[in-house]
């Protein structure tokens, strides 16, 4: 779906390799080859995306190094927009129907920047009627590709709105931090 938006095939494994760690840093070479794609287009991707201020570079020893720039205007929809390309989103969205009947399902800004959260907090809600083995089997699968636990926490309909109408901590908790929308609205999930 990405390839609609940006044509360039090096540019999205790029902005997907800097925006799926956005603390780490890469060199030329490097990226090269994480991305798998000749040095010259990788380099002509590099400078354009340097020059559009989504990438910073800085000169160490002598080697170019580049890190992603989390002051660029458009990071946060960026972010957003490159993880409903990965893996862990896909296996949702390609195995929506095997899940049962979903409302919602919305994931912590935290998770997108692999930020560690505190104990009793999830990275995920999923609402609706829920197949629990179909819906392990996904994040089992997401945490050993991504090498890190994918807290997460299930809930009907009816429960959800009994959990809000009691202000339940653990729910606001998770609602009133900056979250991300795979299925469903925000403002239908906030109702």
């Amino acid at each position: 779906m990405l390839e609609y938006l940006i044509p360039s095939k090096t540019r999205r494994k790029i902005l997907s390799l800097f925006f799926s760690d956005i603390d780490a840093s890469y060199h030329l070479r490097r990226v090269g080859r994480e991305v798998n794609e000749e040095i010259n287009a990788v380099k002509r991707e590099l400078d354009i995306l340097t020059n559009g201020k989504i990438l910073k570079k800085e000169k160490r020893l002598n080697k170019v190094i580049y890190t992603i720039n989390d002051k660029y205007i458009f990071f946060n929809e960026f972010l957003r927009i490159i993880f409903k390309e990965n893996y862990f989103t896909q296996q949702l969205l390609k195995n929506l129907s095997r899940l049962g009947k979903i409302k919602f399902i919305c994931i912590s800004e935290k998770f997108l920047k692999k930020q560690k959260i505190a104990k009793g907090e999830v990275y995920l809600l999923i609402v609706g009627i829920v197949v629990i083995p179909e819906i392990i089997t996904i994040i089992s699968s997401a945490e050993q590709k991504m090498g890190f636990e994918i807290n997460y926490t299930v809930m009907t309909e009816e429960e959800l709105a009994f959990r809000k109408k009691n202000n339940d901590p653990f729910l606001w908790g998770f609602l009133k931090q900056p979250k991300f929308m795979i299925i469903g609205e925000e403002s239908e999930l906030m109702k």
